[in-house]
């Protein structure tokens, strides 16, 4: 297993990506602590891992992101149960759609506040803990329109850019910690919100990616996989698109 042993903290772990992960990380050895935004969701999210696999070393807990305080209540938490912690995914965000034109700049900082700020929140904790061990890792959750933007809800690819300047900096930053710090960029992935969508919206979009499919939050959750163990151990300051080689 490519993670036994391990402690991971997932944010944003309740669905999707977050959740795909989660399971991902269990199933490799780890133990893992799910992050969600309300107690309701982390709830449904255990009990459907447990129903999996009742054995599965996990817990979930439910700080705001934003409030350092919380983070670093819930952080000293899974440290206390799990007694390390060797892994951060920087899941939770949000995305947008409106246009320039209707935009609110209040979305706007939602955006900036999720997406990035809640990252330097919970990777200063990680931190933390992490350089008293000797050795971590830190990953983000970026996106494909960091690196080529989108036509509208300029609010998330900004964030998206921001993020990685945080992921590369951080890593120059907390080489000498011996914490690496890098990035997944996922393309468009089959998540419950593009799966509801119309096979009408569907195709134009899979016409517009080399290997001809969505790509599986699996996917995306095994590029995490392979950052967190040792085999990725002299790689960081990375954004790795994972995205069937999608241009848009």
């Amino acid at each position: 297993m490519l993670l036994e042993g391990k402690v991971a903290i997932v944010t944003g772990g309740t669905r999707g990506i977050g959740y795909s992960t989660v399971k991902g990380f269990l199933d490799q050895g780890a133990k893992v602590a799910l992050f969600g935004s309300r107690k309701e969701t982390v709830d449904i999210a255990l009990e459907k891992l447990r129903a999996e696999n009742e054995n599965y070393p996990v817990i979930g807990l439910y700080p705001n992101l934003l409030d350092t305080k919380e983070v670093e209540e819930a952080f000293k938490e899974v440290v206390d149960t799990f007694g390390r912690l060797d892994v951060l995914i920087n899941n939770a965000g949000i995305s947008q759609k409106e246009s320039i034109y209707d935009y609110d700049v209040k979305d706007f900082e939602k955006a900036i506040d999720l997406n990035v700020n809640a990252v330097f929140v919970c990777s200063q904790a990680a931190a933390k803990i992490m350089k008293e061990q000797g050795e971590g890792v830190i990953l983000n959750t970026s996106s494909m329109v960091s690196i080529y933007g989108q036509p509208s809800g300029c609010g998330y690819p900004t964030s998206k850019f921001a993020l990685n300047g945080l992921t590369k900096s951080l890593a120059r930053e907390l080489a000498k910690d011996n914490i690496r710090v890098n990035a997944v960029a996922p393309g468009v992935t089959k998540t419950d919100m593009v799966a509801n969508l119309p096979d009408s919206v569907i195709q134009p979009i899979i016409k517009t990616i080399p290997l001809g499919r969505m790509g599986e939050p699996e996917d995306i959750a095994n590029a995490f996989i392979f950052l967190a163990s040792d085999m990725a151990s002299y790689i960081t300051g990375v954004i790795l698109s994972v995205d069937g080689c999608a241009r848009v």
